[in-house]
């Protein structure tokens, strides 16, 4: 029994170490990933902001009529999970910005979402950065309203084969090679994307145009080689002449001359 309950102990130690048991919960936010240091687009003229990077995305959502964010993400089974935050701000109507050390701002977390506590009756702006990866963006709608999405350096949308924009934006732009998608008043639960970056399309359109030669040319070379084969036929067959099926000219049969 001894050996067992020891088993025991070691298999839900390392399940909570992982972070896939839910007798110890997420966990706390970690202070010092909060008090990042980040640089974001104060634009006041949308409710949310998105620009995403190589391997992380930074957000401003406008906190008007709020006392709190909920914020999360979904993993790759489609399950809703809190979303890890980096480098915490709120930004006061008179431009004032503080930090996730500030008293007056507060984060919590539960297995589903991270909370997000802003300062009531302020028609402020919240930041965070989140990491993320790949040529794919997925985020459900925290705060519906104009938004702009802003693609990182070089990456485009608009190819079809290479991109998709779910729901589709209502205007695209480019500014110091960065695309935005801007949207006049999202509703929808969330917002997808997926992008190439601009040498990408270069290598498919290499690529594309390469398999049209080498198609054009097998095709070339196998009418070459049927025609051949045409050619070789006609020189060796033999022609049956069917004139020729007489064994001679000797009149009739015996008996009927």
């Amino acid at each position: 029994m001894r050996r067992r309950g020891l088993v025991l102990a070691a298999v839900l130690a390392l399940v909570a170490l992982s972070g896939c048991t839910s007798l110890l919960g997420p966990g706390e936010p970690d202070p010092q990933q909060l008090n990042e240091s980040a640089d974001y687009d104060w634009d006041s003229s949308v409710n949310a902001s998105i620009t995403l990077e190589k391997n992380a995305s930074a957000h401003v959502y406008g906190t008007e009529n709020r006392s709190e964010l909920r914020v999360y993400e979904r993993d790759a089974l489609g399950q809703e999970t809190h979303l890890e935050i980096r480098a915490l701000q709120y930004r006061y109507p008179n431009g004032t910005v503080v930090t996730a050390d500030h008293s007056a701002l507060s984060v919590s977390q539960t297995r589903e979402r991270t909370i997000i506590d802003v300062p009531n009756e302020t028609a402020g702006q919240v930041a965070f950065t989140a990491p993320r990866q790949g040529k794919r963006y997925s985020t459900p709608v925290f705060v519906e309203g104009a938004t702009n999405l802003t693609l990182p350096p070089g990456a485009r949308v608009g190819v079809p084969l290479l991109s998709q924009v779910n729901p589709p934006a209502g205007e695209r732009s480019v500014t110091d090679n960065r695309m935005t998608l801007t949207y006049e008043n999202v509703t929808a639960q969330t917002i997808r994307v997926r992008y190439y970056l601009q040498r990408d399309l270069l290598i498919f359109g290499s690529v594309f145009g390469g398999g049209i030669v080498l198609a054009i040319g097998g095709s070339v070379y196998y009418w070459r080689q049927i025609q051949s084969l045409k050619r070789k036929r006609e020189e060796t067959a033999i022609d049956i002449d069917t004139d020729g099926d007489d064994f001679g000219d000797d009149g009739p049969p015996p008996g009927m001359r």
